[in-house]
């Protein structure tokens, strides 16, 4: 499949999301007109135009460009309203990161009820507001952590009241002891094996928390260096049974229509990280996202940047999508293990959605 094969596909999905005036589409992309010269949110109430008259483009900047005019009826030139409020919302959290933040109080910053603040979080986002302020704290945490004598010192610094409650997160956010991640993860151990895929070589490496390392490439001796300039204090061990369910679930992403994969995952990201992580799982295998919707959906148009560089560093291929991330113009652009695997990774997902 090409890239304009994948590009219509994302299209074709954009059009349904005009035909049910979804809301939550507003922040991906706008749809323009040709017989009218106008452009307009996909939520917009104006009637339907026909399918072969729309063309869509990514933002309201190329849409004018162009050479259409916003609609004044939804005002696709004006920031959305929802863009705006998650970035109050998640400017407030982190300048009160030491805090109990109730989701009435935080409601009242951006004008909304707690049912609505948690909603737009979830919808957005896909965690919660309490979420979103544990990953910013433990992201602290995680600097502080690495520049001061005392755990206890980078403890408090980040906003943790006492020792129970950042170790119950510790797990989920670092992968390891506050301790053990200060040293490198010296002492923590890693069971891997390395297969044949559709896609060459992949290695799978696991701690006993999760899965924490996807990869690909020609040599075994390769994707073990891999393996080891990410955990080098670590205690790694070839694996070649234990690990074969994970095996089994990762090559059933990549070749099959799973009905549900949830393996549970150990790895370290900072919270801007681990909200496009968030993004990409959540697009439906068989169709794509560029870097800009992808920005969009998490409240931060601006930071198309550093959703690459999210997307580059993501450590466990396929599970975590990246590959479904391609440029504006519908081009692959590039890919950590290699364009001709996105390519095919695409063209598989492709055949087994329809």
């Amino acid at each position: 499949m090409s890239a304009v094969q994948v590009s219509h596909q994302v299209w074709d999905r954009a059009w349904q999301m005009v035909e049910e005036r979804k809301p939550a589409a507003d922040m991906l992309f706008v749809y323009a007109v040709r017989t009218t010269g106008v452009y307009c949110r996909p939520s917009c109430p104006s009637r339907k135009p026909l399918r072969s008259s729309v063309e869509f483009f990514a933002t309201n900047e190329l849409a004018e460009r162009a050479g259409y005019r916003a609609c004044k009826r939804c005002a696709p030139g004006e920031a959305h309203p929802q863009a705006h409020m998650l970035t109050q919302a998640c400017d407030f959290i982190e300048r009160n990161i030491d805090s109990t933040i109730k989701l009435d109080k935080l409601g009242k910053v951006v004008g909304l009820s707690a049912f609505h603040t948690q909603r737009l979080f979830r919808r957005y986002l896909g965690i919660s507001p309490r979420q979103y302020q544990q990953a910013s704290r433990m992201e602290q945490f995680r600097n502080k952590l690495l520049t001061n004598d005392s755990v206890t010192t980078a403890m408090y610094e980040a906003g943790f009241t006492s020792s129970s409650r950042l170790y119950e997160t510790a797990n989920e956010h670092l992968g390891m002891t506050p301790t053990e991640y200060r040293k490198g993860g010296k002492g923590v151990a890693i069971r891997y094996t390395i297969v044949d895929s559709p896609l060459g070589k992949m290695l799978i490496a696991a701690t006993d928390n999760g899965l924490c390392l996807v990869a690909f490439g020609s040599l075994e001796s390769e994707l073990e260096d891999e393996l080891a300039s990410r955990f080098y204090a670590s205690n790694r061990k070839r694996d070649e049974t234990n690990l074969g369910s994970m095996v089994k679930q990762i090559f059933a992403q990549m070749t099959e229509h799973p009905v549900a994969l949830e393996l549970p995952l150990d790895v370290r990201a900072t919270a801007f990280q681990r909200r496009v992580w968030e993004a990409l799982r959540r697009i439906p295998r068989g169709q794509t996202r560029t870097y800009l919707q992808i920005a969009q959906e998490i409240g931060q148009p601006t930071a198309v940047r550093a959703v690459a560089r999210a997307c580059a560093t993501n450590p466990v291929a396929v599970v975590v999508p990246c590959h479904r991330v391609i440029g504006s113009n519908g081009s692959l652009t590039g890919y950590r293990w290699g364009v001709d695997r996105k390519k095919k990774l695409l063209e598989l997902e492709s055949i087994q959605a329809n």
